[in-house]
């Protein structure tokens, strides 16, 4: 009892030190609001508000119907254009679309020609280009075959598919970006909080002080780690409620509670990282090159980026042996197909396992160093 009464009190400690750094505050205000926010909507991975111009040399029923297919919000309004203007229009960027009709298209679609329809494509906007020339492609199709089919031309085809998007129906990127945000979030800042709580201590020259006290090099590094992890704790939930669901207006199909249950988990694992780091590490600038080091792979690869089958074999073998791999597995099938603890209570376990073999060896180093600096 004593020596949890000793941890509970210097947690205490750490969060007044962490509520006195204003850069450390902050960070965790900023990484879990705007960054959220600059995240979520960004829309750089989905085609939005496209330009685009017609050259209509048929003003024919179909060609009419081919440029009112092209809808916001994928599309700005089609605004016509003369075919001697479009190399010059779009050279200085007023489009990235140019859609050419050619004369007598909808006589000779209806005479079964096969005739030719050009789609000019701006491809220095690359993101833009490279999806919107896929969806001005089927748009084009559907509208043809429609029409062909209106004036009983229409052949049955071969094959005929019926694509069922799950959990994301428009799939929209900010309902993964932003959940996925937070997960990064969480790691990144739990190993620079804990880190940088023991680095600080060294820095201030208070690490002797503490070490001359009744504690022991346990209950000074458990502190740190549970103070700094009830920070991540609430800052991840209140971002999840508050940002995500209410203010980006993100659907969360499973329970935020059993969600945190598993952040608290996995927190002990984070930051037991950055209190290893900082054993190593004397400086801050040292801990954060540590931080790249360590951090980022873990992110990048983790499958929050990523999807693991798209790795290399060999990486997916690897990678199986970070927490933060379960972590992001069990955090996509809670939040986004709404899974329950008898789904997902073997990726409880794994990380669990793992979070106190980090955690154990975390306070070992710790232990030692504060013993050889004593």
């Amino acid at each position: 009892m004593r020596s949890l009464s000793t941890i509970f009190w210097l947690s205490v400690k750490e969060l007044r030190s962490f509520f006195r750094d204003w850069v450390l505050l902050g960070l965790v205000i900023y990484s879990f609001s705007l960054a959220i926010i600059a995240q979520a909507q960004s829309n750089a991975q989905e085609l939005h508000n496209a330009s685009l111009g017609v050259v209509d040399e048929d003003h024919s029923e179909l060609s009419r119907r081919i440029t009112r297919a092209f809808l916001p919000p994928y599309f700005k309004s089609a605004e016509p254009i003369a075919e001697r203007d479009v190399d010059h229009l779009m050279n200085i960027g007023r489009y990235t679309f140019v859609i050419d009709i050619p004369p007598n298209f909808e006589r000779d679609v209806l005479a079964g020609r096969r005739p030719a329809l050009q789609v000019a494509v701006d491809a220095t906007a690359m993101m833009q280009a490279g999806i919107g020339a896929g969806y001005a492609q089927e748009i084009i199709a559907d509208e043809v075959a429609d029409f062909v089919s209106r004036h009983g031309f229409a052949t049955v085809p071969a094959v005929n598919l019926a694509v069922r998007i799950a959990f994301n129906p428009n799939v929209t990127t900010s309902w993964f970006v932003s959940v996925m945000g937070i997960i990064n979030n969480v790691t990144m800042l739990a190993i620079i909080l804990a880190g940088a709580a023991v680095v600080r201590e060294r820095e201030h020259g208070t690490m002797d002080h503490l070490l001359v006290m009744p504690v022991s090099p346990f209950e000074i590094a458990m502190a740190k780690v549970l103070g700094n992890a009830a920070v991540i704790a609430i800052a991840a939930g209140l971002s999840l409620t508050l940002v995500v669901r209410h203010l980006l207006a993100v659907p969360i199909a499973g329970s935020i509670p059993l969600f945190m249950c598993g952040v608290v988990i996995y927190l002990f694992f984070a930051t037991s990282v950055g209190v290893f780091l900082a054993t190593i590490a004397r400086t801050m600038p040292q801990l954060g090159l540590l931080y790249m080091l360590v951090a980022i792979p873990l992110n990048m690869l983790s499958g929050s980026n990523t999807p693991l089958e798209s790795m290399p074999a060999f990486l997916r073998t690897i990678v199986q042996v970070s927490p933060t791999t379960y972590f992001v597995s069990f955090a996509q099938a809670i939040l986004y197909r709404g899974a329950g603890f008898d789904v997902v209570w073997t990726n409880f376990l794994e990380v669990g396992l793992m979070g106190a073999l980090f955690l154990a060896l975390g306070l070992l180093r710790y232990r030692s160093v504060a013993t050889q600096g004593s």
